[in-house]
């Protein structure tokens, strides 16, 4: 009963695997991911916004971390555990940021 609802659950998402994290790009969130829980429960988690940007800065990563500390600590049951190992990790996403915020100020062209 399990195996099968699991498997429905991750074709329904388009998932591999439980606990590997999929971009969702018809979705208002980034990513999604199915958790599989203690007493073989299964859980849908979306996490990161997608209007927001991405880790550009060490600054940026120290405050996010900061905000949502309480959050990630609850673990994996947590959208901001997976949006802090995924999005906002050092070795995360290498995307450039967009052309509006390339200018550096106080340099002349």
């Amino acid at each position: 009963m399990h195996l099968q609802r699991k498997k429905k659950l991750l074709k329904r998402y388009g998932l591999k695997a439980v606990n590997r994290p999929k971009m969702t790009p018809s979705h208002k969130t980034k990513k999604a991911v199915v958790l599989s829980e203690v007493g073989h429960k299964l859980k849908l988690i979306r996490f990161g916004a997608k209007g927001m940007g991405h880790n550009y800065s060490a600054g940026a990563r120290r405050a996010f971390k900061a905000r949502h500390r309480r959050n990630i600590a609850k673990g994996k049951s947590s959208a901001a555990y997976w949006a802090d190992k995924f999005l906002w990790s050092a070795g995360g996403r290498k995307k450039n940021p967009p052309k509006s915020q390339k200018r550096v100020y106080g340099k002349k062209k």
